[in-house]
Formats: structure tokens, sequence, C-alpha cells
């Protein structure tokens, strides 16, 4: 992985800034995340450069290398405490007071599988973290460090379809229509690490429900590559973006900057099987 990947993030919610005027703000947020990220993302390449690839096939759940991940969180909490809105903005202003041991805390219970569970309104106390800010703090954080591990870790043999991240046991925050020979081929696109893989067209990637009555897609005219998957069986739903239709979107920027498709969900009684780094 290279820095080019977060310049085209960056470069692509600067487009649809200007392009989705009702997504402005979020994505004027995401764009300064991700130049920390990128930043990020580059000095953690270069502590992996002298390493061994990871032997195992789940590199994403040995401990942390808080070594060069630590050093970094102050600055992070800082830039969040300066650009994001005020109900993230003052969770990263307590958790940068609180210090190290805290921060250390707070980055491994996510890592752990604490904080990749989804958001949505089945979801219990028991089921989630008990502060959920704090969660898309680590969230934000340990992206770039899941999405180098990715990008090291061996291959993954499916034997099927898994509803979850192959590398790394964490939901889909989209799917994704690539083209292939005269269709599309549909994958999914990991929350954390960002890794794809293949899915079924028909297939629910919350309860598995694969009977075509069950299952429908809804697209806005204005946003016409981005759809709404739904299905009727758990009330669930996954915005998919078919780049058959904009080779140039981008899975998680495109998703980010779609938000009537989400009111327009839930409007409907449909809950998102994982929210995004914006909350929604």
């Amino acid at each position: 992985m290279t820095a080019s990947k977060w310049d085209a993030r960056i470069e692509r919610a600067r487009f649809l800034e200007r392009q989705y005027p009702f997504a402005a703000e979020g994505l004027r947020f995401y764009q300064r995340v991700a130049g920390f990220q990128r930043s990020l993302c580059s000095e953690i390449e270069r502590a992996f450069a002298n390493s061994a690839p990871p032997q195992s096939e789940s590199p994403l759940r040995e401990p942390l290398d808080l070594t060069v991940l630590l050093p970094r969180f102050a600055e992070f909490l800082s830039l969040i405490e300066q650009v994001a809105p005020t109900p993230l903005a003052q969770p990263a202003q307590q958790l940068r007071k609180a210090g190290r041991p805290e921060w250390q805390r707070n980055l491994e219970d996510f890592w752990s599988g604490a904080g990749v569970r989804p958001s949505n309104s089945e979801s219990t106390e028991e089921e989630t973290d008990v502060n959920p800010l704090e969660r898309s703090l680590a969230w934000m954080f340990l992206q770039p460090y899941a999405e180098c591990l990715a990008a090291r870790s061996k291959p993954v043999n499916l034997g099927s379809a898994p509803l979850t991240c192959p590398l790394c046991g964490s939901k889909p925050v989209a799917g994704v229509l690539r083209p292939e020979g005269d269709g599309a081929k549909k994958s999914l696109v990991c929350m954390l690490c960002a890794h794809e893989w293949p899915f079924r067209r028909l297939y629910c990637p919350s309860c598995g429900e694969e009977r075509e009555p069950q299952m429908a897609f809804y697209s806005a005219p204005e946003i016409e590559h981005v759809r709404v998957d739904v299905c009727d069986s758990c009330r669930t739903y996954v915005k998919t973006v078919d780049l058959t239709k904009t080779g140039r979107a981008d899975p998680v920027v495109d998703e980010l900057a779609t938000v009537p498709l989400d009111l327009w969900a839930r409007e409907h009684g449909y809950h998102k099987l994982q929210i995004n780094l914006l909350g929604v």
C-alpha cells in the first residue's frame, strides 16, 4: 500500500463535496481524517519494511504494535478536537487528557473485537461497546494499521461467501459491483481493513437470506451509481457502489457521501448493517 491510495480517496471526497452539497461537511471532515491516516500509513509501512510478512492467516487479531501507534495517538486526538463535530470532539478531548494507559485500553479493546460489531436498532448494551464514540475514534485511528496488515497478509482461501471479513472478522461497510464480462461481480468491503471479498449477488450479508422475494434494491436518479440493498427478512440494508456506472467511484468514500439513501432506508424501517466512519 502506498500513499496514493489515500490520495485517491481524498481527491474523490473533494470531487463529491462539489457534487453533493448535502454531504459537504462530512466529506471535509473525512478529508482531514484521511490526511492523517495517509501520514500514519506511511509511517507504519516504514516500520514494517524490514519485517517478515505475518505467518498467521488472521494477523488482524494478533496483538497491536503499540510502539508505532501510541506516539501518534495524541496528535490524532488533537486533530479530531479541532475538526470534528462537537459530539465527537468532546470525547476526543477527554480521551487525550486521560493519558497513555487509557489510550492503550481504548485501542486494544477495539482491536480485540469489541469495536467491530454492527450498530443497529436491535443491538443491546451487552452486544456493543459502552462508549460508541470512543469506539469510533479507535476505528479511525487503527484503520491504516489494519489496511497495512491486510495488504501484507496471505491470500485467504474462501470455501464460501462469508458474511464477515475473512481477514479480521469485521462487518462489511459497503458492497461494490465491478465489471466482469458482460455483467458485474459483487464484493463486500470490510469496515476496518478495507479488504474486499467476493459475495453472491442475491444474498443478505446479515442473516443469509437468499429467497428472491425478500431481497430488493433501491436507487435514486440523482445518485444512480449507488444503491440500497435491503433484506425484508431482517430489515437490514447495505449500500452498494456500482463501478460499472462510475468507474472513478471509491466504495469507502462514495458510501460516506450518499446520505440521502441512508435517510430513505431508515424512513422505510431498515437499519444499517454497519455504520460508517461518520456515524451514519
